[in-house]
C-alpha cells in the first residue's frame, strides 16, 4: 500500500517519471517566495542567522505534533485538543519542576519530562478509548477535551504563572544554554549527510535490483547532492547565529533536534511497521481493514495515544522555552497542527498523507507567523491570516478529491 499521497497538487508527468514528489517541491516553492517576500518586507531582517534559528525554535512545536495529526487525519479522525493538551501538561510539567525538584539537577529535568509525557498519552489513551469503543465521533471527544484541559491547565494553579524552573529543564526550549554548539552541530550535520547518503544508495539499489521505476545514476546523485547542501546550509545558519555571552556559534537548538528526531522516526514508523500499514489500511478503507482482522480499536487508541504523547512533547518545549507553566500555553494550537498536516497532504477524507509535506506545512506556518511578528501585525490579522490559510487547505483538498471521483 502507497503510504504517501501526493494527490493533492496534480501529478507533472516529468516529475513522475524522474521520482519527484510534485507536492514536496512545490511547497518548497511557496516557503522560499514566501522567505523572499518577508525579507523584503522587513527590510532585510527576515533572512539573517538570528531570525532563521529563532524561527526553528518556534517551528518545533508544531513540528513535533503535526506527524501524529497526520495519522490522526489518515484514519478519518481529528484531535482538536491538543493545544488543550499541550498546556496542561506543560503546566503541570512546571508545577512538578519548580515545586517538587526545587534544585536544579539532571535527573529532576528528566523525571519532569517522563511524568508529562505519561500524563499526555494517558490523555490521548482515554480520549482513544472513548472515540473507538463507544463510538463517539473524534471531533466531539476531543472538542470536549479542549474544554476540559484548557480549564484543567487553570484548576493546578487557579490561574497563576508557575515560574522560574530549572536550568535543565529550560534546555529544551532553546533558551541561553539550549542549543549544541558549534563543533557538535557539524557533528551532528555531518552524520545527517552520512545517513542520506546511505538511505539513497540503498533505495536506488533495491528499486534497481527489483526492475522498479528509478532515477538515472545522474539525477539520484542531483537529488542526494541538493539533500546534502540543505543540511550543509542548516548547520552553516544554525552556526552563523553567535552565542551573546561568549561570541562562540549557538548551534543547533535542542528542540529543533527534537523535532527533526521525532520526524525521522514517524517517517520510519509510516514507512517500514506494521502499525503504520495498518493505519493507512485503515484509513484507506475502515471496513476491509476489520475484515482482515486489523484490530480496529487498539489501532485507534494507539494513535491518540501517540498524539497526546506528542502534544505532551510539545508542551515541554514550549513550556521550558518560556521558562514558565502559563494557562494560554498552546492556545490555538491545533489550528497551526492541522493547517500544517491538511497543507502538507493530508486528506480530511482519510487514507492519504505525507509526515515530510506535514513538516514542510509546520515550516510553511511557523515562517508566516514569524513574517507577521517581524511586520508587527496585531494578533487579530495574525489570526485572519492562519484562518485563511487553513480554508484555502481545506478547500484544495476537497477540489482534489472531487476530480479524482469524476
Amino acid at each position: 500500500m502507497q503510504h504517501v499521497n501526493t494527490t493533492a497538487v496534480p501529478r507533472i508527468p516529468v516529475l513522475a517519471r524522474l521520482g519527484i514528489d510534485s507536492r514536496l517541491l512545490f511547497m518548497m516553492l511557496a516557503i522560499a517566495i514566501i522567505w523572499i517576500a518577508f525579507h523584503l518586507l522587513t527590510g532585510g531582517i527576515f533572512l539573517t542567522s538570528r531570525n532563521l534559528w529563532n524561527l526553528s525554535v518556534q517551528t518545533a512545536s508544531v513540528g513535533v505534533m503535526v506527524s501524529g495529526m497526520v495519522l490522526i487525519i489518515v484514519m478519518r479522525n481529528i484531535d482538536l485538543s491538543i493545544g488543550s493538551i499541550l498546556g496542561f501538561s506543560g503546566m503541570a510539567m512546571a508545577v512538578i519542576n519548580s515545586r517538587f525538584f526545587p534544585q536544579d539537577t539532571w535527573w529532576g529535568a528528566v523525571l519532569t519530562l517522563l511524568i508529562g509525557l505519561v500524563i499526555g498519552g494517558l490523555i490521548g489513551v482515554v480520549q482513544g478509548t472513548w472515540i473507538a469503543r463507544l463510538g463517539v465521533p473524534s471531533f466531539i471527544v476531543t472538542l470536549g477535551g479542549l474544554l476540559i484541559f484548557r480549564g484543567g491547565a487553570w484548576l493546578l494553579t487557579s490561574g497563576q504563572t508557575v515560574a522560574p524552573l530549572s536550568d535543565s529543564f529550560q534546555i529544551l526550549g532553546g533558551g541561553l544554554n539550549g542549543s549544541i554548539g558549534g563543533l557538535w552541530s557539524w557533528i551532528v550535520g555531518v552524520l545527517l549527510m552520512a545517513v542520506i547518503v546511505v538511505s539513497d544508495l540503498r533505495t536506488f539499489q533495491q528499486r534497481a535490483r527489483r526492475g522498479l521505476p528509478n532515477r538515472t545514476p545522474l539525477l539520484q546523485g542531483v537529488v542526494t547532492g541538493a539533500s546534502l547542501l540543505l543540511v550543509l546550509g542548516f548547520v552553516l545558519v544554525m552556526n552563523g547565529y553567535a552565542d551573546p555571552r561568549s561570541g562562540q556559534p549557538r548551534g543547533i537548538p535542542v528542540p529543533v533536534i527534537i523535532m527533526l528526531a521525532v520526524t525521522a522516526l514517524m517517517m520510519w514508523v509510516v514507512r517500514a511497521t506494521r502499525f503504520g500499514r495498518y493505519v493507512f489500511a485503515y484509513g484507506g478503507n475502515p471496513e476491509a481493514a476489520r475484515l482482515a482482522g486489523i484490530n480496529t480499536t487498539r489501532l485507534t487508541v494507539m494513535v491518540f495515544g501517540l498524539m497526546g504523547l506528542l502534544a505532551a512533547l510539545a508542551g515541554a518545549i514550549q513550556t521550558a522555552r518560556l521558562n514558565a507553566g502559563t494557562n494560554s500555553t498552546g492556545t490555538l494550537a491545533e489550528l497551526s497542527v492541522i493547517a500544517a498536516a491538511v497543507i502538507g497532504g493530508a486528506s480530511l477524507s482519510g487514507g492519504s498523507g505525507s509526515i515530510p509535506g506535514a513538516f514542510l506545512g509546520a515550516v510553511l506556518m511557523a515562517s508566516l507567523i514569524n513574517g507577521m511578528l517581524l511586520l508587527d501585525l496585531p494578533s487579530a490579522w495574525q489570526n485572519v491570516v492562519q484562518g485563511l490559510v487553513l480554508m484555502l487547505a481545506v478547500t484544495l483538498d476537497v477540489v482534489v478529491q472531487k476530480r479524482r471521483l469524476k
